[in-house]
Formats: C-alpha cells, structure tokens, sequence
C-alpha cells in the first residue's frame, strides 16, 4: 500500500456525495465503497482492508470461467470464494492465497483427481534449500484439499499425512541482554529507533500489532488492544521504561510508530527492513523484531512469572507456546530461585529434616 499524493491510502480518492458533503472512496476492478472515518485511523484501515480483499475476491470469480473444472485451479477459486476463507483474518487469506497462487501457477491445470501423495511429496522433496516455506505449503495444502474432499470434488486428501522437515531451529533468535544494553545505548530516548524498541521490548506484542499502537490504545495506565492475529483482548500495564518512552512520544501521529513522513508503516517488511538498519548500527546482527517479543517473556519467565501471567501479556493462546518463547530463560537463575522458594516453604513447615540441616547456607558451602 502507498500513500498517494491526496495524502490518502492507493486507490482511495477525496469525492462529493450526492448530498456535497465531501467523502473518501475505494474504487479498483469492479469494487467501489465509501470509507468512514478518519484516513488511516484503525476503523479506517479496516474498512481499507476489507475493500481490497473484495477486490482480490472479485478478480477471483471473474477467473473463474476460465478454469478448467476439477482442477486444482477450480479449487483455488471455489476455496477464496467459500465461507471458510471469508472467516480467516484479512492478514491470513493474503497469506494463505499468496502460497497458493504460487503452487497454482505451476499446477493450477492439474486435476484433483489424478493428484496423489506421491506428487505432492516429489513437489516438498524439491524445496529442501527452503524447509520452512515446504511445511507451510504442507499445511496450507492439507487444509485446501480437505476443503475439496468436503465438497466432494475428490475422494480423499493426498496431504493428509504428507510428512515435512524437522526444524533444526526455535524460530527468531531470543535478544541477549547484552545486546539489548547496545541498542539502547546506541539508540537514546527521543528516537524513533528507542520508541519502537521500547514498545517491542516491554508490550511483547507481534509486529502487526506494533505498528497499530496509538495514543488511542494508552488507558490511564495500560494499552489496551485486540490482536490482530488472535483477536484476543489485551489490557498490557504500563512498564516504567515504555511510560518515559512514550513521555517522548509526539501526540499528532495515529501510531507510536511512523516512517520519515509521518505515516504509518504499510508494510510490514518496510518497518523490518528499517528496524534491521538500526540494529545493524547499534552493533546487533541477526536480531529481529520478533526476537524482542521472545527477550520480553523470557525475562518475565527469570522475574518468577508463571506461564498463565506471561500469557496475560504476549497474549498467547497455548501454555505450550509460552514455553518455546520461554525457553531461552536462564536455566541456572530459574534453578536458584526455585530451590530459595522451597528452602523458605520447608523452613515454615514442621519436618523431619529440616531445611537448614538439608541445605547449607552459601558461607557454608
């Protein structure tokens, strides 16, 4: 998305309504809609979303005549247009449709019929130099064509059990405390750079939710936000360090954090590729943004918090996934402070060894 000379987002131009008053209107491709509210407001860019999706979804059926029926192409655009992709946030069918459109333009005239496992593990099988991006289309794959098994347009799912590649790493790497103390000694309080770190570092929210932050979200003294992702509803207390961040923080912007003109970031890679820039001039290689989310829970993990309480402030769905993000916790500080609570436990019940005879105390060792 760029933002054009009206200063509004592309394809969205300044009209007049039938009744003069002066409006903002979509128009691309057979799709054309009024936009309320305030130019790249929060209601605004979802409204801006929505438009664009129908877009795509529009192009989609107008495609439709021109594919061969029981092929994998059919599926594709009986797959966009079913009330399974519409239920999917904006951010995953754009995500989900960018796979496909790829796998379709190579196999998009293949027939259902005649596709088996044996195919689509000769397909997986070539893309090992990109593990990552294999398992996805494994997992993408698997959910398609069981939503053309539902619909009777083949007999059974040949990716049901299509196995991928072992990762052989946690994701993004987890930011070291040293590194964290060279970025923000590089970076002082009043830069755009210490504001965006600050939000990362102590919201342990993802990118997308980043980059919507406001002053409309800051509520006496938390942020309150519903996750794009997960719709979850967070209300994040107000860490001291973000709150002299924010005290810096100019109140003319829609969001914390703005590109050199002011705006905020379309693009979510056009804010990594400027967060990886002023990681590189603070010294810190193969860090990313995400990896503050991880540097966040694991120092709630050292602080004594338990898996639910992290939860309550990255806003994870699963235990099982505050556990990955946790696991870079220092397992030695974790060790001693779990072992001081059970000395002072012990020491407050009637034993018959008691923990002062059990465990010497440090001069002793």
């Amino acid at each position: 998305m760029l933002k054009t000379r009206s200063g509004l987002p592309k394809h969205c131009t300044h009209v007049v309504d039938r009744h003069g008053k002066r409006r903002v209107k979509f128009r691309r491709r057979g799709v054309s809609q009024y936009l309320t509210g305030i130019p790249w407001s929060e209601d605004f860019m979802r409204q801006y979303a929505a438009a664009l999706e129908r877009e795509t979804n529009h192009r989609a059926g107008v495609g439709a005549s021109r594919t061969i029926p029981g092929s994998f192409s059919a599926l594709c655009v009986a797959f966009y247009n079913s009330a399974e992709f519409a239920a999917l946030k904006t951010s995953t069918q754009r995500q989900q449709r960018g796979v496909l459109e790829r796998f379709r333009r190579d196999h998009g005239h293949r027939r259902l019929a005649d596709l088996k496992r044996i195919h689509l593990s000769a397909i997986v099988g070539s893309m090992s130099k990109t593990p990552a991006a294999a398992n996805n289309l494994i997992r993408i794959l698997r959910r398609v064509l069981e939503f053309a098994v539902t619909n009777e347009m083949m007999a059974q799912n040949p990716a049901r059990r299509l196995k991928g590649y072992r990762s052989a790493s946690g994701g993004f790497r987890t930011w070291t405390e040293d590194e964290i103390a060279k970025f923000q000694a590089r970076h002082p309080l009043g830069t755009k750079a210490a504001l965006a770190f600050a939000l990362a570092l102590y919201t342990a929210q993802r990118r997308a939710d980043l980059l919507r932050i406001g002053w409309q979200h800051v509520r006496g003294n938390r942020i309150s936000l519903r996750q794009q992702k997960t719709s979850r509803e967070l209300a994040i207390p107000i860490h001291p360090e973000l709150a002299r961040a924010l005290s810096a923080a100019p109140r003319t912007n829609l969001t914390f954090i703005v590109t050199s003109h002011g705006a905020p970031y379309a693009s979510g890679e056009h804010f990594s590729n400027m967060f990886r820039g002023w990681c590189e001039e603070a010294g810190v290689t193969g860090a990313s943004i995400h990896g503050l989310r991880k540097a966040a829970c694991r120092r709630l993990a050292e602080a004594g918090c338990s898996a639910n309480e992290i939860a309550a402030i990255s806003g994870h769905a699963t235990l099982r996934e505050v556990a990955r993000y946790t696991s870079a916790a220092s397992q030695e500080l974790l060790a001693e402070r779990a072992l001081a609570r059970q000395v002072a436990t012990e020491g407050e019940q009637t034993l018959p060894n008691p923990a002062t005879r059990i465990y010497p105390t440090r001069e002793k060792l």
